[in-house]
């Protein structure tokens, strides 16, 4: 009885190293591969890829970097994972600039009209559209909007919105959701701004979901973006060949 009391508990230490060893670097300060020796059955080592917290926050988006810059992040976002171009923050800023006022852009920031010149200077068109709640739950491409986050105004990329959850891409925050209620209530200009091109990606992973989504919330989701519902944001013909 002894020595099976011994065995269990150095089994049982050898595994709660192992969980204290997964701990720590789930919240070391970087991640990457991971070692585990004597874990599989066989006594193999097993390696693990490990996300930060941060790095699974701001993932598949372009974060911001300066107070000014959120609507050139935002649209890196839908450019970078959307039309996959090689863009990032500073790319749209440099872009941006040249088309804006230096003066307005550092008294205001980037404005719809600065992102509207930028995207058509790269052969893409930008088109904005005034809906009301139950016009947006038809949305079915990644769309930027401005929001009053206590007072100040701030670009997002809307991704989607799955009954009453609103999903986005926050260039400060990152992906986040939040219910459909606030939302509306911090998006006060009913204003979203759509990005058109060819080359668009119809399984672009600015329409997955945020969270693991249950299977029940699998069955509810719509099918792929049809070519109607593209043609509906602007998009035409042509841009589907």
């Amino acid at each position: 009885m002894k020595r099976i009391a011994t065995t269990g508990t150095r089994r049982l230490l050898s595994l709660c190293g192992a969980c204290m060893l997964y701990i720590s670097c789930l919240h070391g300060a970087s991640a990457g591969d991971v070692s585990f020796s004597g874990v599989l059955p066989n006594g193999s080592l097993y390696v693990s890829h490990l996300q930060s917290m941060q790095e699974q926050r701001y993932r598949n988006m372009v974060r911001q970097h300066t107070d000014y810059s959120c609507g050139a992040a935002a649209l890196a976002t839908i450019l970078r994972y959307a039309y996959h171009l090689d863009v990032d923050e500073n790319t749209v800023i440099q872009g941006m600039m040249g088309v804006a006022d230096p003066a307005l852009v550092k008294q205001r920031g980037f404005s719809l009209l600065d992102i509207k010149r930028y995207v058509e200077s790269i052969g893409l068109r930008g088109r904005g559209y005034r809906v009301d709640e139950d016009r947006l739950r038809s949305l079915r491409v990644p769309g930027l909007v401005l929001m009053d986050v206590n007072g100040f105004r701030h670009f997002v990329v809307l991704k989607q919105i799955h009954h009453e959850t609103v999903e986005i891409a926050d260039p400060m925050l990152g992906n986040r959701s939040m219910s459909l209620t606030n939302f509306m209530k911090g998006w006060s200009s009913h204003a979203v701004f759509v990005v058109i091109g060819s080359d668009f990606d119809r399984n672009t992973v600015l329409l997955q979901p945020v969270t693991k989504p249950s299977a029940r919330a699998l069955f509810a989701r719509q099918g792929p973006i049809t070519d109607a519902e593209l043609l509906d944001f602007g998009f035409t013909h042509a841009d589907f060949f």
